[in-house]
């Protein structure tokens, strides 16, 4: 099975940006599909990016499409979330998972990291 860390969260104004990565080791990234997840206090954790396991498909929710952006480098197991334009309403805990299948249903994921808390500022 995949291990998952993230790193690159932390505080930033309204309107900055930040990168997350999340690294896998134990297994190769190339067999599954990618996604960030996000959960606020009291919220539930919703998905704000996937990428296939080509890298051909993307998905974003309108809420951070055309300020978020997914990829993947598979040759150093990594995948990013670049964020641009942040908004204080980004502000949650980001998490990254892994899935064998294209379906990012949170009950039957593969594998999820610890997270990495994104906070940003008004």
């Amino acid at each position: 099975q995949v291990h998952l860390v993230e790193s690159g969260g932390g505080l930033v104004q309204a309107g900055g940006s930040l990168r997350l990565s999340c690294a896998a080791s134990g297994r190769t990234m190339r067999i599954y599909h990618m996604g960030w997840f996000r959960q606020a206090p009291g919220k539930d954790r919703d998905i704000v990016a996937a990428i296939s396991k080509s890298a051909a498909s993307t998905y974003y929710p309108d809420s951070v499409k055309g300020r978020f952006t997914i990829s993947r480098d598979d040759g150093k197991n990594t995948v990013y979330l670049q964020m641009n334009s942040l908004k204080p309403e980004d502000t949650a805990v980001y998490y990254c998972a892994a899935n064998s299948v294209w379906n990012w249903n949170i009950y039957g994921l593969d594998t999820w990291g610890q997270g990495t808390q994104v906070t940003v500022s008004s």
